[in-house]
């Protein structure tokens, strides 16, 4: 039986090697987003602490310089969280971008599968076609030696 050669075995090799990169980049993505939704989660406790700070300094009525500097804390800290805001939905882009691409490199790799399935397919068919020919041919002629005895 002759040995079965995927003429696109190169293509779908790279195609599996383009999937394979598609995923880390995907699971790189979800690390920066969840990097990013903890720096998040840390700086809105800093702002729940900066505001109870600030709850405690007017409640005491000391200083208003210590109070103004509570409240410019909490100004500060809210922009923070602003920005964070914007960081984690920007990160939320890039693994929607990033899941998309490992989507359309999945769908090309088994497209190239299928093709070598196919392939493999009608090898096998050519290869029965040809193993009956051979069993017709020698049974024609054990019979035309049988006949000629």
């Amino acid at each position: 039986m002759a040995k079965f050669i995927f003429s696109m075995q190169n293509l779908l090799d790279m195609k599996e090697k383009l999937e394979e990169q598609e995923k880390n980049n995907y699971s790189q993505a979800n690390l920066r987003l969840l990097e990013a939704e903890e720096a998040l989660e840390a700086i809105k406790a800093r702002l729940e602490a900066a505001k109870e700070r600030l709850k405690q300094e007017v409640a005491k009525v000391q200083d208003i310089g210590e109070i103004r500097r509570r409240e410019d804390a909490v100004e500060i800290l809210k922009m923070y969280v602003a920005e964070q805001i914007l960081v984690v939905r920007a990160r939320q882009k890039e693994l929607e971008i990033a899941r998309e691409r490992l989507q359309e490199a999945m769908k090309e790799r088994k497209t190239f599968e299928k093709l070598r399935e196919r392939a493999f397919e009608a090898f096998m068919e050519e290869e029965n076609r040809k193993e009956q020919k051979e069993v017709d041919e020698l049974v024609s002629y054990r019979y035309g030696v049988a006949e000629s005895r």
